[in-house]
């Protein structure tokens, strides 16, 4: 089987400013995440592969090293956690995308288009078990204790999204605990064991900074649906609309509709294939009725939160990233 390829895609210039100070430490973990995952079998090895061409951003490594260099030089296991951390977040990539039926990620085939359905949701468990074998080889309990919850939550988070059968009646509290479950709760144990491998007073400190910041990414990214536009109609994609997923947005702007303006929401919820042009016509609606204003104060808070967790941090280049980050979360465009 050939493996798609593409070139990497230039990360922002503020997150390459951001991981500055932990990039010689970063550079280090896509290379110790396949070390923890390889085995001598044709077809890991190609998914494997193919995996690596999807890399992301590194937000999870770059916060986990970041928060264990808040003192100095980290722990050489800080390495090895970042990869555990990014490989956790992987295997949740895989799984979703496996129970989303989804094709393509960041431009290219997911492993069940690629490969099947089966082989996806097998790699993803194998996947995640490596990471855990990696704790267990490590011989600390904490750091397995902390991504083992998160795991758990995520899955937890998953299950409770798909037994929602009235997607209009998922309510503001639904959505918080969805993302707490499926976001924040990963990265506030990544900051958590960053802190464990180098600066641990800030232990506490760092969990409710990594978790206000998955609070905020998680509303940042549901109103990038809403406010960016696709590249070649100039509207916004609409994705979250199009799968008939409600974000925080369309939870707020509901209650404010008129009769009119929700009969339309409803139409496009009960069409399989929603057009651009329904699509252009609940973004408007969701505008005009607040959503939006509303989901970026509630992003804005959580980054109020995300900062104060930072008082009393000495301050050092790994400080003032984790400090930038925040704005990066709340500005970022893609």
């Amino acid at each position: 089987m050939t493996i798609q390829s593409r070139p990497q895609i230039p990360l922002p210039t503020a997150l390459l400013d951001i991981q500055g100070p932990v990039r010689t430490l970063l550079d280090r973990v896509p290379a110790e995440m396949w070390r923890i995952v390889q085995a001598d079998s044709a077809i890991i090895q190609a998914a494997n592969g193919h995996l690596q061409g999807m890399k992301g951003k590194m937000i999870r490594p770059t916060l986990l090293l970041l928060a264990a260099s808040l003192e100095g030089r980290p722990e050489e296991r800080a390495v090895s956690l970042a990869a555990v951390a990014e490989l956790v977040h992987l295997t949740s990539v895989v799984h979703d995308d496996s129970v989303d039926h989804s094709v393509l990620r960041r431009g290219m085939p997911t492993l069940n288009a690629l490969f099947s359905h089966e082989v996806a949701v097998l790699m993803g468990d194998y996947i995640f078990s490596k990471a855990i074998a990696e704790l267990v080889r490590q011989g600390d309990l904490e750091p397995l204790r902390a991504f083992t919850y998160a795991s758990n939550s995520m899955t937890l988070g998953e299950l409770d999204q798909l037994a929602t059968y009235d997607a209009l009646g998922f309510t503001e509290k639904d959505y918080w605990s969805l993302i707490r479950a499926k976001t924040a709760s990963l990265l506030g144990a990544t900051c958590e064991m960053g802190a464990l491998a180098g600066a641990p007073r800030y232990r506490e400190q760092m969990r409710t900074y990594g978790e206000s910041i998955g609070m905020a990414f998680q509303v940042a990214d549901d109103l990038i649906d809403y406010t960016e536009s696709e590249t070649v109609t100039g509207k916004p994609s609409g994705n979250d609309l199009r799968e008939h997923k409600v974000t925080l947005p369309l939870i707020a702007a509901l209650p404010h509709m008129v009769p009119s303006q929700r009969a339309v929401v409803d139409a496009l919820f009960a069409n399989p294939t929603p057009d651009d042009g329904e699509i252009a016509e609940v973004v408007q609606i969701v505008t005009d009725c607040g959503g939006l204003e509303f989901a970026r104060r509630k992003g804005e808070e959580f980054a109020v939160r995300a900062e104060e967790s930072l008082d009393g941090v000495g301050e050092s280049e790994a400080q003032q990233a984790l400090a930038d980050t925040i704005s990066f979360v709340l500005d970022r465009r893609s």
